[in-house]
């Protein structure tokens, strides 16, 4: 008896779950999807799971492997749609957009997805797919491989940029006031594209922008880049 109160038993208290990279890797999601990328660390991660810090490092090296492998859990979600000969174009598109949603769901991996480079399963089967899309499309392989980093560097900055304006619900209209006070000789050709340049939400301008990167990678051989 403890204060007048009878203590409770050790093993009255239910168990802890066994640690294992599995347990980390649910935990940390768990905690970037609450706090965001700043709010993600070890000692968080630890103090959550009722353990050291120093217990994480038997089953991940530091904080950059294991936000590796946070990111690729999340692409685990990301959706291929199934084989249908001559619809590559269109089933390229759709993972892309897939791909670009899932790094949006949650606060901080489009960020993280600019900040590292997971090469898990859930990536692998991610980068498999484009891959063969590209290839149906008679790219040839060094096209193909170049436009398979391209896709993916331009959706996760895409969801990083979403991913930082979290919370505003427009944010280009901070640009209004200084577009209707421009002097139109200084700056003839802005002042011609005017509200066009606000024009469109972010759904709208990021399928654009996959359409955009699809058709550029048909109509640019290597032969025009400078190696």
């Amino acid at each position: 008896m403890v204060n007048g109160k009878e203590a409770k038993s050790r093993r009255e208290r239910p168990a802890k779950a066994p640690l294992s990279r599995e347990a980390i890797v649910d935990q940390a999601l768990e905690i970037l999807t609450r706090y965001g990328l700043a709010g993600l660390s070890l000692r968080k991660i630890a103090a959550a799971l009722d353990t050291g810090a120093a217990s994480l490092y038997v089953y991940v090296a530091n904080l950059e492997e294991l936000k590796s492998l946070i990111l690729d859990r999340a692409i685990g979600d990301v959706k291929i749609p199934p084989k249908i000969k001559g619809r590559w174009r269109v089933r390229l598109k759709a993972v892309a957009w897939s791909y670009m949603k899932v790094l949006i769901a949650r606060p901080g991996l489009g960020q993280l997805a600019i900040q590292s480079i997971p090469v898990g399963p859930n990536t692998l089967r991610l980068m498999e797919a484009i891959a063969e899309m590209l290839l149906e499309g008679n790219l040839d392989q060094l096209a193909a491989a170049w436009a398979l980093d391209a896709i993916l560097v331009h959706a996760s900055a895409i969801a990083a940029e979403q991913d930082a304006r979290r919370g505003q619900s427009r944010p280009l209209e901070w640009m209004k006031p200084a577009l209707e006070d421009l002097n139109p000789k200084e700056h003839p050709n802005i002042a011609q594209l005017g509200d066009a340049l606000l024009a469109g939400d972010g759904e709208a301008r990021a399928q654009w922008g996959l359409e955009f990167m699809i058709n550029g990678i048909l109509s640019t051989p290597i032969e025009a880049t400078k190696l």
